[in-house]
Formats: structure tokens, sequence, C-alpha cells
């Protein structure tokens, strides 16, 4: 599997994404949409800084299970009910990300909603990565 990260000069630098991905492999994992849901079924965390760790966490969590690494990720969709909350925690955000995924940013977008199906959840990310290994058993 090979994930070639591209941020052309004539943009603006990326800043917690990559402008674009191209990925070759022979295996595609679609991650399903994540919230802060623990292992329960109940939304935990109040902030969206907590709530964005726990969202991470899990689709990380559906990603190894499916055979895959946070390296893998060609693209993550962030929804978000306050898209100022989202900004004005970017920093910090970026620090939950480098330390649950690392450096290597997929193409990422961040979406305002009204709400998210969970109705105490302030994020959800989804997303897809590229593998070149066999499914695990």
């Amino acid at each position: 599997m090979s994930l070639h990260r591209h941020n052309p000069a004539e943009l603006a630098p990326p800043a917690g994404f990559t402008h674009a991905v191209t990925a070759t492999g022979t295996r595609l994992v679609f991650l399903a949409g994540q919230t802060s849901l623990d292992s329960e079924g109940k939304v935990v965390g109040e902030t969206l800084p907590e709530q964005f760790t726990t969202a991470l966490g899990n689709l990380l969590t559906a990603l190894r299970h499916a055979g895959g690494t946070p390296a893998d990720l060609a693209r993550v969709t962030v929804y978000t009910t306050d898209v100022d909350d989202y900004r004005a925690h970017a920093h910090e955000l970026g620090r939950v990300w480098r330390r649950l995924a690392g450096r290597d940013y997929p193409a990422m977008a961040v979406i305002g909603v009204v709400r998210l199906w969970d109705e105490q959840a302030r994020v959800e990310l989804d997303g897809f990565a590229v593998l070149d290994e066999p499914a695990p058993a």
C-alpha cells in the first residue's frame, strides 16, 4: 500500500490536513461515523476536545480491527455541531490527533451540522483507509 500526500505550493499551507492524497492498495476500508460513545453506547465527554478524543479513538479502533493503522487513512471527515468551538480548540484537537494518529494527516474536511444522530454528541468522524494486505480472519 502506498499513500502519497500532495500539498501544492500554489495553495495555502495546510494545518492539520493534507490537500490531496493518492493511494494504491488492494483493500479499501470504509469507516462509519464515530461519536464519543463508550462501550455501553453512552455519549461521554462534556467538551468538544473530550468528545473528539473519544470519537477519534473509536474511529482508530474500528480501523485497527479491520487491519489498518492511522497511517493508512486516506480521508477523514469531521462533522461538528459548532464550527466556532471547533476552530477555538483547533490547536488542542491537533495535539490529540498527533498523540493518537501521528503526524501523517489524511485529506480532511470539517463540516458544520445542526445536530448528530446522538443528540449529546458535538463531533463525529468518518473516513476511509487503503490497505495492501489481506483481510483479517
